[in-house]
């Protein structure tokens, strides 16, 4: 899919989102956290990424909530200053947060507490579209798919999974797939979940 289309796609999936108002929102996120509770993805994770939502994307705070219920280790994806891939620092209810150089909060937790993807069982991902194929078009930085590009090479080992979660709205017929995506085991809607094996 040319550049162009994306963009355009992002727009107008972005404003849909957008639309949706507190309510809709939140039984969404309820619905969606019943959802992932159940699968024994996050049954078995002990360090959970996930992300605090903006821009009308699905919230996880109830999914996040019921992690910390069954004492697992939840992580937010943080942005080196001067780097192109995430990083993920462990997050509590008592976290200091501050925002990186795109405004976004992450924890104000010192680098050499920081771990990479590869060390985290399960990773919630934000998106703007997707398909059924597990296919995601997130923002457009790449950074999730520069951060997760060993996922490529590995030959046994499985973990983390990862789980895209998005309102049913956002899903497409299809989006092509360049060489650097890194296709989602599973995506939740608060209507179904696509699994992708």
């Amino acid at each position: 899919m040319p550049t162009e289309n994306k963009n355009n796609l992002r727009k107008l999936i972005r404003q849909k989102r957008k639309q949706l108002d507190f309510h809709q929102q939140d039984l969404h996120a309820w619905s969606i956290a019943r959802l992932i509770t159940r699968q024994a993805a996050f049954r078995n994770a002990k360090r959970i990424a996930c992300y605090l939502a903006e821009d009308g994307e699905i919230d996880p705070i109830y999914i996040i909530e019921k992690a910390w219920q069954y004492k697992k280790e939840i992580f937010l994806p943080v942005l080196p200053p001067t780097g192109k891939s995430l990083f993920f620092a462990r997050y509590t209810a008592q976290t200091k947060l501050k925002p990186n150089q795109f405004g976004i909060l992450e924890p104000d937790i010192h680098p050499n507490h920081w771990l990479r993807a590869r060390e985290l069982s399960l990773i919630l991902l934000p998106l703007v579209a997707f398909d059924e194929k597990g296919n995601r078009l997130g923002m457009g930085g790449g950074y999730y798919d520069r951060s997760l590009a060993f996922i490529k090479h590995r030959k046994q080992w499985h973990n983390p999974k990862l789980i895209g979660l998005a309102h049913e709205l956002q899903k497409v017929d299809s989006l092509s797939r360049e060489s650097w995506d890194i296709p989602l085991n599973m995506i939740t809607t608060e209507e179904k979940i696509y699994t992708n094996n």
